[in-house]
């Protein structure tokens, strides 16, 4: 398979499992379009126009010619410069196998603005009820908060050593995430758990959970009794990062009674049980492992590649 084949499958993937719908990604691409043809000269050179296609500002080929065929792929949740140093050894092991890595936490460019994917979160939480400006108004607010957090980071870090070491490198996040949260509210929608243990029973049967409660991370409930009845359940699992603690009250105004999280921190845990919403953690890297690896039977399925699990990433193939 070629490298823009890969990549392509994977953002098509991520626009087909939106929590918007294709139709309302589309739209935001057509407004993306517009405001790029008003932009001066000036502007444009700043621009990076890889997004008039793909949605998702995390995730993007980081180094690699987008035509060169691929024929193995190391997979990693976090791909740094280890990962990379790793890689080349691999190569001089295998042969020059894998040709390429592939991350699902961002770098380089794709992690210096990745916080532009966060905007899509006032749709999801209109999805469950929330009206769409107090939505809007709350990821305003947050957006810049994760912004000025992210500008002193030295994000070209990986990807210097993966150019210095000719280790083509790609990420997907957004797109994975996105297929966690498909994933999960099918199956919700399948079960129909009545009980917050129900949720869990769910979860520890799910292959990715079931590896996860081996390494000693299982699933956890940390607010509410495993005995409470799950009501009306929030998925929150995709938009880049964990959206603003206000969110909370807002959810359960509209109704939300349990939210089912991959994590949250130590204000948000309490925030959410200000407003008595039980909170379910499904696990950050288990999670992380579904999505890539919904996102690799995708892939797959258009051609054959020998995939090299790494940095805490197991393959389960669902094809």
């Amino acid at each position: 398979m070629k490298l823009k084949d890969i990549y392509r499958a994977a953002i098509e993937l991520g626009i087909d499992k939106d929590p918007r719908g294709r139709a309302g990604v589309e739209a935001e691409l057509s407004e993306l379009r517009k405001a790029y043809d008003n932009m001066t000269d000036v502007q444009k050179v700043a621009f990076n126009t890889e997004r008039l296609e793909n949605p998702y500002a995390d995730s993007m080929i980081l180094h690699g010619d987008p035509d060169m065929e691929v024929k193995s792929v190391m997979v990693g949740i976090d791909i740094e410069t280890g990962e990379i140093v790793l890689a080349d050894r691999l190569r001089e092991k295998r042969g020059g196998h894998p040709n390429l890595v592939f991350a699902h936490h961002p770098e380089g460019r794709a992690l210096a603005g990745f916080y532009n994917v966060m905007f899509m979160q006032a749709d999801i939480l209109h999805r469950a009820g929330v009206p769409i400006n107090i939505g809007e108004f709350l990821i305003q607010e947050r957006h810049t908060e994760v912004e000025r957090g992210i500008m002193p980071i030295n994000h070209t870090r990986t990807v210097d050593s993966a150019k210095l070491l000719n280790v083509p490198l790609m990420c997907i996040h957004t797109p994975a995430d996105n297929c966690v949260v498909a994933f999960l509210e099918q199956l919700i929608t399948e079960k129909t758990p009545k009980t917050l243990r129900d949720i869990i029973s769910l979860l520890k049967e799910i292959p990715e959970y079931k590896l996860s409660i081996e390494q000693n991370a299982p699933p956890r409930l940390i607010v509410g009794s495993e005995s409470n009845r799950a009501g009306k359940i929030f998925v929150d699992m995709t938009g880049g990062t964990e959206g603003s603690k206000k969110n909370y009250e807002h959810l359960a105004v509209a109704g939300v009674s349990t939210i089912l999280a991959m994590h949250m921190t130590k204000d948000h845990i309490q925030e959410a049980q200000k407003h008595h919403l039980n909170v379910i953690i499904a696990g950050h890297i288990s999670s992380d492992n579904l999505g890539v690896n919904l996102v690799l039977d995708k892939i797959l399925s258009q051609g054959e590649l020998d995939v090299i699990p790494s940095s805490g990433f197991y393959r389960i193939d669902r094809r």
